[in-house]
């Protein structure tokens, strides 16, 4: 099955090329940097590689953010360091926070071709590699067995669908599973998944979306006179379809507060003109802020265009519903981090639909910190409820803090002892 899978991906490689030019050409990927996915001539190794490498791939957004506090205790002189996603969106992020690290290359992670990525651990020669979550890609993990690169997964998460796909070939499944060296799992339940793949040194170190980065920037925040003094609520990481209930929402809060103003966080921020568009047709005064933009007072819908700065918003807002959970066709994979907004003491609303965070929600509802709404007659309920007062009330959720730490202290007592090749 390994033989086979390398040589399909190898002979599918060129649809996979095509693949990669369609999504440039709609928008869905990186204009000029599309090609570091498909051409080993756009790799673009740094010439000096005197000191180790570590290489950190991270999906998207949630896993970039989470792994920012273990490059904060990593980074010293000692390591350089590559980090690779895979969407636009946490390219985007990249090229923003990855500025205050001196030694920290981003790149975009080359299909899982064999060849491909053969070329890839020979040209930047990692001396180990972090895969965050579920980020499993078997020639990646086949080729670095093969130069003797070891390999671990961190805040691994299989959910039971994946695990039960990676079941329909368990030969291959073990095979590519038994070669990990080190695994750091978010919940139990993946520590037995994994388990039961032939994984090893499987540990439970807790989710490091728990971890507070260190680093927390609020200079330069141009509208804190604007958040300070108006009465407003996000919508943040919404998904196409659930800008239309959030709008709905603002109409009914306005029949209560005619100030209210909304400010729009779209996940994907190349959807900010269609969303302005959708506030034409509700008649609402909608402005798309850039980043260092002021916001005009004038407006009362206002459209994030630009990644990395929620944190500005957070600090100042009472309450946030967060995205990718209201539509069905999110069912299986809806659900967006709710732990930043947390931090900064916000009441979170959130649809029925957020299989990715289930574990963290249900702990949030324990502390009363989250609720479920249905329909935005339900949310404009509760945010009427929350703003009745214009400045909030910061809470301090002292138990993330703890777990965070703990979660931190642990995750990094086994990276430092892989690092050292004590766990191997």
């Amino acid at each position: 099955m390994v033989l086979f899978y390398r040589w399909f991906t190898n002979i599918f490689y060129p649809f996979l090329v095509i693949f990669i030019f369609i999504r440039k050409i709609l928008n869905k990927e990186d204009k000029l940097r599309y090609k570091e996915k498909i051409f080993s001539s756009h790799f673009n190794v740094p010439i000096n590689q005197k000191k180790k490498l570590i290489w950190f791939h991270a999906a998207s957004i949630g896993e970039l953010k989470s792994i920012f506090p273990i490059l904060e205790e990593l980074n010293n002189k000692d390591y350089e360091f590559l980090i690779t996603t895979v969407t636009l969106s946490s390219g985007n992020l990249a090229k923003e926070e990855l500025k205050r690290f001196k030694n920290i290359s981003h790149r975009y992670f080359p299909i899982d071709a064999d060849f491909l990525i053969e070329r890839f651990l020979m040209t930047w020669k990692p001396y180990v590699i972090f895969l965050v979550d579920s980020e499993i890609w078997p020639n990646l993990i086949l080729n670095a067995k093969k130069l003797k690169i070891p390999v671990a997964l961190i805040n691994a998460r299989l959910t039971k669908k994946s695990f039960h796909r990676w079941l329909i070939m368990p030969n291959f499944a073990k095979e590519i599973f038994s070669k990990l060296n080190l695994c750091l799992t978010s919940n139990f339940e993946t520590k037995d998944f994994l388990s039961k793949l032939n994984a090893p040194n499987i540990l439970y170190t807790g989710n490091i979306k728990l971890i507070s980065s260190k680093h927390t920037d609020f200079e330069n925040n141009l509208n804190e006179d604007f958040l300070s003094n108006n009465r407003f609520w996000i919508a943040a990481s919404t998904h196409k379809d659930e800008e239309t209930l959030c709008l709905q929402t603002h109409l009914e809060v306005k029949k209560k507060f005619k100030d209210i103003k909304t400010i729009i966080a779209p996940r994907h921020i190349e959807r900010v003109n269609d969303i302005k568009l959708i506030c034409d047709k509700f008649h609402l005064n909608s402005v798309v802020v850039n980043k260092n933009q002021v916001m005009d007072i004038k407006s009362e819908v206002f459209i994030i265009n630009f990644y990395g700065g929620l944190n500005h918003f957070f600090k100042y807002a009472k309450s946030i519903f967060l995205g990718k959970s209201t539509l069905k066709k999110f069912e299986k994979s809806g659900g967006q981090n709710p732990i930043d907004a947390a931090r900064f003491g916000c009441k979170i609303y959130h649809g029925p639909f957020v299989y990715n965070f289930e574990e963290i929600y249900e702990l949030f509802k324990k502390n009363e910190i989250s609720k479920k709404i249905e329909d935005f007659y339900e949310l404009s309920s509760f945010l009427i409820s929350d703003l009745k007062e214009k400045r909030k009330e910061t809470k301090n959720f002292k138990f993330l803090d703890d777990l965070g730490k703990k979660t931190l202290d642990e995750t990094m007592i086994n990276i430092k002892k892989f690092l050292m090749y004590e766990i191997q």
